[in-house]
């Protein structure tokens, strides 16, 4: 394996961070702290997004930056998995600058879904418009009255009637529920239960304008409705949608998920390593600038040795994903299986662990929003969750390995 960044990857790189230094760090904590001031508390009906977001979208998309995780060359740039992750980690530096080259989750996810499964009338009608940036899209999967942990317990339902499906059940934990740009919901449920169980479920694709669709609420994590993305509940009660918005076939939703999480777990995991890079480099900042007891910070107690270690971790957890993300380009989502499930517990964990250490170097400043730490720590913690929590990786690893002596 060689991951030596191509010429074209450099360029790439070097491009996104010209872009960012030149017009997303000037503006981040200007758009941070605006949006805020837009949506107070929890009323996602009257949501705003900044006003700088969609300029900016536009500028990087003149600037050929734009839907960078897409493999097609003509819908995207034509990168690989392997190409496109250095690229993720210097989005992840800024917690909203993903959005702005259209490269935000779940709409990288859904887009994938209808690339590799949609057909052309599904095509034309949403993935088009998701790759313009037109609109957004949720994915709704987890439920609040089972161990979402275990996807086959999902009691939400589709049945088939005559030319319509009917939709019935709950879903939360829903991201970018509330943005005003949310037009779709790919929409996974039981709809054959007579299968064997990772043949059961189906994925449709609903417009979120219809009929018997209610967003009940939008759910604060660590205290902060994150406005006007965030995620949030909805019920679905007898919803009906023409048989053409289902994905594959009954009983594929599976199959496409797996599909669906191998690349979107690598951009998690090198958005997450690029938000460590940026916890890390102003835990330097505070550390050597600030100064107690007549030391620098950064020359008292352990701090020189927890920097190393922070160090340390994020180049096994870069050079774990980007083993990911070459396998899955070489071998296929099926066998990355290990290292895409040993990223996921470990990168979110490694997050973690260097923004706790950032923080503790910041003091009370670490705390609010001042500086951007808090707002990683909260989604350092919450990926722990996301996309399934660590135990459930930790198994699928030891499964993977038990096979080996079976």
């Amino acid at each position: 394996m060689d991951f030596n960044h191509s010429k074209k990857t450099q360029g790439y790189i070097e491009r996104v961070k010209a872009f960012m230094d030149e017009h997303i760090y000037p503006v981040e904590e200007q758009i941070y702290t605006e949006t805020h001031e837009l949506n107070p508390g929890g009323d996602w009906k009257n949501w705003q997004v900044h006003p700088l977001i969609e300029p900016l979208k536009k500028k990087a998309q003149e600037a050929g930056l734009w839907n960078l995780f897409m493999p097609d060359a003509e819908l995207g740039q034509g990168l690989t998995t392997l190409e496109y992750a250095p690229l993720a980690e210097q989005m992840g530096r800024v917690l909203f600058a993903s959005e702005i080259f259209n490269c935000n989750a779940p709409d990288t996810g859904n887009m994938e879904v209808l690339y590799h499964f949609g057909n052309e009338y599904q095509q034309q009608k949403w993935l088009k418009p998701l790759l313009a940036g037109e609109i957004r899209s949720v994915f709704g999967m987890t439920e609040p009255d089972v161990a979402s942990s275990d996807a086959t317990n999902m009691q939400a339902t589709v049945e088939v009637d005559g030319d319509e499906l009917v939709l019935n059940g709950k879903k939360w934990w829903t991201t970018g529920l509330g943005h005003p740009n949310a037009k779709i919901a790919i929409f996974m449920a039981l709809s054959n239960p007579e299968n064997d169980k990772h043949s059961q479920h189906s994925m449709v694709v609903v417009p979120l304008d219809s009929p018997g669709i209610e967003i009940k609420r939008m759910l604060q994590a660590f205290g902060d409705y994150d406005a006007p993305f965030g995620h949030g509940e909805m019920h679905f009660t007898n919803v009906r949608v023409p048989k053409e918005n289902l994905l594959v076939g009954m009983g594929k939703g599976f199959a496409i998920a797996q599909g669906r999480l191998g690349p979107g777990r690598i951009h998690h995991c090198m958005r997450s390593i690029g938000g460590a890079e940026k916890a890390l480099e102003l835990a330097m900042q505070r550390g050597m600038s600030r100064t107690a007891f007549g030391k620098p910070l950064m020359m008292l107690g352990g701090n020189r040795e927890r920097v190393a270690e922070a160090r340390i971790a994020i180049e096994q957890a870069r050079l774990l994903t980007l083993q990911a993300a070459w396998k899955i380009d070489n071998l296929g989502v099926k066998n990355a299986m290990v290292d895409i499930s040993a990223i996921k517990v470990a990168v979110p964990k490694m997050l973690e662990e260097v923004v706790d250490m950032a923080i503790q170097i910041h003091g009370g400043a670490g705390m609010c929003n001042d500086f951007p730490l808090a707002r990683l720590a909260a989604g350092a913690r919450s990926l722990r969750l996301a996309d399934g929590p660590d135990e459930v990786h930790k198994g699928m690893v030891a499964r993977l390995e038990l096979k080996k002596y079976q």
